[in-house]
């Protein structure tokens, strides 16, 4: 593969859309060639690895800080898997929520607002019966919320995060929200760290993350344009 990684961080927006025309249409195995970052052979391990694969051929600068991917840009990196029929297959993980400060926080100041005000995002073959190795990386598009998005998300938000602040974290379930929703995000069961409870004490609970719905993303699966060789991988339907 007559490519090689970038040394430095891309500079604009232009130069980083050039840098995902690069990858484009690559398979799994050749962005793991690439990047020099190996697929985990167990399936179990390989969720979030074409994220961080995709980073690194990018030249991504936040690293496991909560910045958004390209900080000096203000972009956030976004991978999208997309099933046979071009819909996002999953819910997308946006922010681990900081259980015991969001009651501090306003929406413009949110990690989860700081993640979706300007993201890239890079569809990918997610269809299950296609092996891992052979599902490739689509056309990516840089995107952010309009009015009436932001509008919605900004309301999920501060729903979701009153009933956090003031302890009601565990009536929360995957249900509410129209387009952000809060889900566990750890490891495992003993994955644990501190909320509050409904009398303000501190109590330790799973990780909770916010993740976007798919039937939102599918709208911006569908903004995504079709290669030039009208690979349906890009196509929403």
């Amino acid at each position: 593969m007559n490519m090689s990684l970038p040394t430095l961080a891309p500079t604009t927006e232009t130069e980083l859309l050039e840098r995902c025309a690069l990858i484009e249409g690559l398979s799994f195995s050749q962005l793991a060639s690439l990047t020099q970052t190996p697929i985990p052979v167990l399936p179990s391990r390989r969720k979030g690895w074409a994220g961080q694969a995709i980073e690194v051929a990018l030249g991504a600068t936040a690293g496991t800080k909560s910045l958004p991917d390209f900080h000096h840009l203000g972009i956030e990196l976004k991978s999208i898997p997309l099933n046979e029929q071009g819909k996002p297959a999953e819910s997308t993980f946006i922010t681990t929520i900081p259980l015991l400060r969001i009651h501090h926080q306003t929406w413009p100041e949110s990690q989860c607002y700081q993640k979706l005000k300007r993201v890239l995002w890079l569809p990918l073959e997610g269809a299950k019966h296609i092996p891992f190795e052979q599902r490739r990386l689509g056309q990516a598009l840089i995107w952010s919320p309009n009015a009436e998005e932001e509008r919605v998300l900004a309301s999920d938000w501060q729903e979701l995060s009153t009933m956090i602040g003031t302890g009601r974290l565990e009536e929360i379930d995957a249900s509410m929200g129209e387009y952000l929703q809060v889900r566990p995000k750890g490891a495992n069961a003993k994955s644990l760290c501190y909320g509050f409870d409904a009398e303000g004490n501190k109590v330790l609970t799973l990780p909770r993350g916010f993740y976007l719905r798919s039937r939102f993303t599918a709208c911006i699966a569908g903004l995504m344009p079709l290669a030039p060789s009208g690979d349906p991988l890009l196509r929403s339907g």
